[in-house]
């Protein structure tokens, strides 16, 4: 399973891209179980509303595994429609 989590915006506009390959990842079985947790391959594509304002970061979680392909995008703008989002982001950076 590959994971990419792209994100940009935010004062700067930098873009910042985090792949991790759960099959050679140490952290992998922990993504795949916190992916299943989260409700990620259910989930819609946009996560909440989307809000106004060019600061605010947005990130796009995608997910390529056994032939399909699913991404969850959402703002990171504190709300908690999407703090579940941040968390599971900041495990994917963290491996």
């Amino acid at each position: 399973m590959k994971i990419t989590a792209t994100g940009g915006g935010g004062f700067a506009g930098i873009t910042q891209r985090h792949e991790v390959d759960t099959a050679t990842s140490p952290a992998g079985p922990d993504l795949k179980m916190a992916l299943e947790a989260s409700g990620f391959f259910a989930a819609p594509r946009a996560a909440g509303e989307e809000p106004v304002g060019a600061d605010i970061p947005r990130w796009t979680i995608t997910v390529d595994a056994d032939g399909e392909r699913h991404s969850v995008s959402f703002a990171e703008d504190g709300s908690a429609a999407t703090a579940h989002w941040r968390t599971l982001l900041d495990r994917i950076l963290a491996a």
